[in-house]
């Protein structure tokens, strides 16, 4: 039973006794309007739903404001208003980023010269840019809208950028850690989806522990990635900083041979299991088992442990994705004279990045492409040369890639003196007694929340479900691991429904009017130089290219997110995005009123803005132009001199719900 005074609304009565009842129209400073239609509310007696802003109370009214026949007429409320609304919720790098960093956040904070900030930004998703961001093949720039007036944004590259400047300061980033909850929880495999995980559940207060087989922490990002790419002094600089925070690491042991999975399960109250995928793929073809032939990633993690391999002067890397590119330009440092990359399909149908296999085609590395081993030839036990059958390309697999087919009767002989196998990895789930695994092999997990079938075990990275990928891949599933492993220590639900956005569908003409540029060029040693040793290939931004390029960001996302009803109440509710579909109004942005801009893709003629202006300012400058469905809201300018007032009221900005006005900075 609440009270209230006669004459209050219910919506009125009902927030001074702390219950929120949604509503995207309302003030307390203006006039009930009721148009949005979210406040609805059913009160018993009464046949129609009641809108909540205009409805006075009266007494013994029996009131409920989440029935199931409230909470169906303001989801329909709420897809109706989405279905109109345009705009980005955030921006599409993020979206295009598997760990959702704030890419526009961290990007506007290096613009400003605010690189811990930045850091800080960074760190809510990834705990080790300055690493991340040397190799990420970055996902997020492919997404970014750049694309459509010039370049995409150098995000990676900007990361690591940031991530460098703030390691070399006096005073780094140090995230806060909340009180300790006395809770233990096991981290299996210390690479990027087991750091990930440890950093956060450590932030939460839990006690953590990670278990590496390895001598050293960091997975394939200290032992699969060569040196050029990512100084191994930068990672252990980022993996102590972890470890400062009270991680507490244990190298050099093995489930299965150094520790049972029952005593680990036993001595925790929860584990994640992060061991990734260090078994290489089968190459499939006659010759495997000779001496000489290599998997890539035993080759690099016998270099990257600072031992030498007896590869000859001529190699053969079978692959195309970016282990084989590691491969076969580590190959060349280790002085090999000729190196061929083998790959079955064409180069822009190739996994890796282009700019490994331009790279690599300059240090000399000779590509064969639309080719594959059909056998590997040895003698005396040993790798003597690989015979290669001459593929084509036919109709579209699985993946929509079109499908390489033998040429009948066409091959080709390599002499070479070893043959390194960089086709795939797969993992090793030895040890890991009751554990549910899938068809491949790897540990099976809900993707929603990670858990597998034993209670109080969670799973991560390149051992589960589809295999390996890429770090930020990891990273995403071990930070996702992480909040479930935390809300079953703290005895929550694991429950993480996807989130709900608007995405705004755009094409080059809708950037017309932003001026083309190019992205920084990153300085790189020249090949000649570079593949005579392991030296960092690339020379980094200085700071002035840092934040030119930064300032080059669209900032697509939109600028009151965080603030905005209208998306809280869409996620709070649960609304389908797909299920109302139609023409939208006409968007357009303006900037006519001084200091504020108006975005119409985002408005949703909740009319707060003409009536703050009106009734409680007193100028009347917006108003209703139009009817119907062609509504907008446009300003009324009566005098020039009245717009100067704008700058130093802004309340319709303020007032906005959605964020379809924006003061300008």
């Amino acid at each position: 039973m609440v009270f209230g005074k006669n004459g209050d609304t219910i919506l009125k009565i009902a927030a001074e006794n702390g219950i929120e009842i949604p509503n995207l129209c309302h003030s307390d400073d203006l006039k009930p309007f009721g148009a949005c239609g979210i406040c609805l509310v059913e009160v018993a007696g009464t046949k129609k739903l009641l809108r909540a802003c205009s409805t006075k109370a009266e007494e013994g009214m029996i009131v409920s404001t989440n029935s199931e026949r409230v909470e169906k007429a303001r989801r329909i409320a709420l897809e109706l208003i989405m279905s109109d609304h345009e705009g980005d919720c955030v921006a599409p790098c993020s979206l295009g980023c598997p760990a959702h960093t704030d890419v526009q956040g961290y990007l506007k904070q290096i613009s400003f010269g605010n690189y811990s900030e930045a850091v800080r930004i960074i760190k809510e998703k990834i705990p080790v840019p300055a690493s991340v961001g040397r190799i990420c093949p970055h996902p997020c720039e492919a997404k970014c809208r750049r694309n459509l007036a010039g370049e995409p944004l150098s995000v990676a590259y900007l990361k690591a950028f940031a991530a460098d400047m703030d390691l070399a300061s006096e005073n780094p980033f140090v995230p806060e850690i909340l009180p300790e909850t006395g809770k233990k929880a096991a981290i299996i495999g210390g690479g990027p989806a087991g750091i990930a995980a440890a950093y956060r559940l450590r932030l939460s207060g839990h006690s953590v522990t990670v278990f590496d087989a390895m001598p050293e922490m960091g997975g394939m990002l200290r032992y699969g990635i060569p040196e050029y790419r990512l100084p191994k002094a930068v990672l252990k600089k980022e993996i102590s900083a972890i470890e400062a925070l009270g991680v507490e690491f244990r190298n050099n042991v093995k489930i299965g041979k150094n520790m049972t999975f029952d005593e680990i399960r036993s001595d925790f109250d929860a584990v994640l299991i992060a061991v990734g995928a260090w078994k290489s793929a089968k190459i499939g073809c006659p010759g495997e088992e000779l001496d000489g032939v290599y998997s890539g990633i035993g080759f690099l993690r016998e270099i990257n442990s600072g031992r030498t391999v007896d590869i000859g002067k001529n190699v053969a890397v079978v692959g195309g994705g970016n282990t084989a590119m590691d491969s076969c330009r580590t190959a060349i440092r280790c002085g090999a004279e000729k190196v061929y990359v083998i790959y079955r399909r064409t180069r822009e149908e190739a996994p890796a990045e282009d700019i490994e296999i331009s790279e690599a085609i300059e240090e000399g590395v000779d590509f064969r492409f639309l080719t594959n081993p059909a056998e590997i030839i040895g003698e005396n036990g040993k790798v003597k040369a690989v015979r290669l059958q001459i593929m084509e390309l036919g109709e579209p697999d699985s993946s929509g890639r079109r499908k390489p087919v033998p040429v009948e009767g066409k091959f080709e002989i390599l002499e070479v003196d070893s043959v390194i196998s960089a086709i795939g990895q797969v993992c090793d789930a030895a040890g890991f007694n009751g554990i549910e695994l899938t068809k491949k092999g790897t540990v099976l997990m809900n993707g929603q929340n990670g858990t597998t079938n034993l209670k109080g075990v969670f799973a991560a990275g390149d051992a589960t479900n589809k295999g390996a990928s890429i770090a930020i891949e990891a990273i995403a599933e071990g930070n996702k691991a992480a909040a479930a492993m935390d809300a079953y220590l703290s005895g929550m639900p694991l429950v993480f429904p996807e989130p709900v956005y608007s995405e705004r569908e755009v094409s080059e003409k809708d950037y017309a009017h932003i001026q083309k540029t190019e992205r920084e060029k990153m300085p790189v040693k020249p090949a000649g130089t570079r593949k005579k040793s392991f030296d960092e290939v690339i020379n980094g931004f200085s700071e002035e290219q840092a934040i030119a390029e930064a300032k080059r960001c669209l900032e697509c996302g939109c600028h009151d997110y965080h603030d905005c009803k209208l998306i809280r109440y869409a996620n709070e509710n649960r609304i389908d995005m797909r299920k109302i579909k139609g023409i939208k109004h006409n968007s357009f942005t303006e900037r006519k009123l001084v200091s504020i801009e108006r975005d119409m893709g985002k408005c949703m003629l909740c009319g707060l803005c003409v009536r703050v202006c009106e009734e409680k300012i007193g100028k009347g400058l917006l108003g209703f132009n139009g009817r119907g469905f062609r509504t907008a809201i446009k300003p009324e300018f009566a005098d020039s001199i009245e717009i100067v007032d704008c700058r130093s009221c802004l309340e319709c900005a303020k007032i906005c719900p959605t964020g379809a006005l924006k003061i300008i900075e």
